[in-house]
């Protein structure tokens, strides 16, 4: 029996959650240092299986499969293709950083009592979080998926209005000096039950979906379902398979979040700490588009094409919606929010325009749009919390008394809106690429989010770090030593990422390969290149 290394990977920072909440409440630093050290055990696991997956063999490696619930052809499958391969990667190559942002988001307030052990409990959640979105990434059972799918939900919900931002969007001085007022308290309650019931919503859809299947197919396997639809031994109707696709893309479009189910996001960022934040936008929300590429299009090809058209405006909605709500808001935290809202609309428009270029730009972007997120977010919570409010108006010549803070500011807006040298310049090109192939039309609706990335992107920065220097941010601290560990490895890896991608294609672009063969497309042939070949005959016939 070989090393179950996918199951490990899982594993470990599920038994760093356990491990860090048993912590006594006095040992804080102890428990804090435990989450780190679990974590970078994590990222040296899923660096082992990059380096394990071979991209030019079978579909999916390091497959793991037992029995689990045999009366109803419930199996514990794990396997890892490409795609999910740079996801896993990119979660636990996030996570470190989280937690040192995070260093000091849970210590006990001064003024408050402490009824349990908050940071503990912060870490351990974080850490569960990881164990059950590394796990979603590797399941091949569609039941197993849904179960870790759904209960990512309930650390998350503790994680937003348990841990809220102690920084405040409105001038109250009581709430910036004091953490949380009762109005605080309330608006973090609504967040985390907001996110909660929406995502909940779409996760019982998907249930009714499941189950479904279930009964068209006779068990949960993706890897038996897809090779039986491809020997065409499993015909589903088209009414049954259309059924089915909309119950698992509901689901996936929630936790996306895809224009119009967005509603959730803005505010879960916004009353969340930081970190939090980018764990919400930079990993588990990934998971909603990354189970489009694997199940909707894997199990539901004809239905995925049926739906395209309605998928694609829904997308150019998002993309457009998003970024122009961007440039009004007022809040820097829910700015970054409607900037990812636009985001998300350029993944979800690469993978249904049904190109390699398409679906591979979606792929990284997904990466991309995680290190670019988490680095523009982390600097910002840095900069709010100095400041104790998250208002644009409160803040003003930041740069001048903090150069390194407002220098990686710039570089993670930079990145927000994909400048070419950094990595989200990489993928955003391919999904336009990819999308102007097959449907020019949407593709050049599509380029009116980027126009508008720079203007919300500049704005924040000018309104923010330039200008003369107010009162109250005149004596801000420049950045810390962990601070700048927690924001320089992000900055290298977007300028890496963005000057040599080619470490992530040659992984993505067989699984993308297979992807396409499920939907049976190919891509458009380009027109440009015949006319080319016309014209050298002619050359060649004179």
């Amino acid at each position: 029996m070989s090393f179950p290394l996918l199951t490990v990977t899982a594993a470990v920072p599920a038994v760093g959650a356990i491990l860090t909440a048993a912590v006594p409440a006095a040992r804080r630093t102890a428990a804090k240092w435990l989450a780190l050290f679990f974590s970078l055990a994590t990222l040296v696991l899923a660096v082992l299986v990059a380096v394990r997956f071979e991209p030019g063999g079978d579909r999916y490696q390091l497959t793991e499969s037992h029995a689990w619930i045999k009366d109803f052809g419930v199996r514990y499958e794990l396997g890892v293709d490409g795609i999910a391969v740079v996801l896993i990667a990119l979660t636990a190559v996030l996570m470190p950083f989280i937690i040192l942002a995070g260093w000091h988001d849970a210590d006990p307030l001064e003024n408050k009592s402490q009824r349990w052990r908050p940071t503990q409990g912060f870490f351990a959640l974080i850490l569960m979080v990881e164990a059950m979105v590394v796990i979603s990434f590797e399941a091949t059972d569609v039941f197993l998926f849904y179960i870790f799918f759904e209960a990512m939900l309930i650390p998350m919900y503790f994680l937003i209005g348990g841990f809220g931002d102690r920084a405040t969007s409105s001038q109250s001085a009581a709430a910036a000096a004091g953490g949380s007022d009762e109005n605080a308290a309330a608006q973090r309650s609504y967040a985390a039950v907001k996110f909660l019931l929406y995502n909940l919503a779409g996760g019982l859809i998907m249930l009714a979906a499941v189950i479904g299947l279930y009964v068209v197919a006779g068990n949960f396997s993706l890897q038996e379902i897809t090779a039986a639809r491809a020997a065409g031994t499993l015909d589903m109707a088209t009414n049954t398979e259309r059924l089915l696709f909309l119950g698992f893309f509901f689901a996936f479009a929630v936790k996306a979040p895809l224009w119009p189910l967005h509603t959730w996001l803005p505010n879960a960022m916004g009353e969340a700490t930081a970190p939090v934040a980018v764990l919400i936008t930079a990993v588990v929300d990934k998971v909603g588009t990354f189970a489009m590429l694997r199940f909707c299009l894997g199990l539901f090809p004809e239905a995925s094409k049926w739906a395209t058209p309605v998928i694609l405006v829904l997308a150019l909605i998002s993309i457009v919606y998003g970024a122009l709500v961007a440039v009004g808001q007022r809040d820097i935290k829910r700015l970054v929010a409607y900037a990812s809202i636009s985001h998300f609309g350029f993944i979800v428009l690469g993978i249904f325009a049904m190109t390699s270029q398409g679906q591979s730009g979606a792929t990284l972007y997904m990466v991309n749009h995680g290190l670019s997120t988490a680095a523009l977010m982390l600097v910002a919570g840095f900069l709010i919390s100095r400041r104790g409010s998250r208002l644009i108006a409160d803040f003003g010549g930041v740069q001048k008394v903090a150069p390194v803070l407002a220098g990686t500011f710039l570089i993670g807006g930079l990145a927000t809106l994909s400048l070419p040298g950094l990595a989200p310049f990489v993928s955003e090109f391919l999904v336009l690429v990819g999308t102007f192939a097959r449907y020019p039309v949407v593709g050049i609706i599509a380029t009116t989010g980027i126009v508008l990335a720079a203007l919300y992107t500049l704005v924040l920065y000018q309104r923010t770090m330039t200008g003369p220097v107010k009162e109250e941010v005149r004596t801000m601290p420049d950045l810390r030593l962990r601070e700048v560990l927690v924001v320089a490895p992000l900055i290298a890896l977007l300028i890496g990422l963005g000057v040599y991608p080619k470490v992530l294609t040659d992984i993505v672009n067989p699984a993308v390969k297979h992807t396409m063969s499920d939907v049976k497309q190919t891509d458009p042939k380009p027109e440009v290149a015949v006319e080319a070949q016309d014209t050298k005959k002619g050359e060649a016939a004179k």
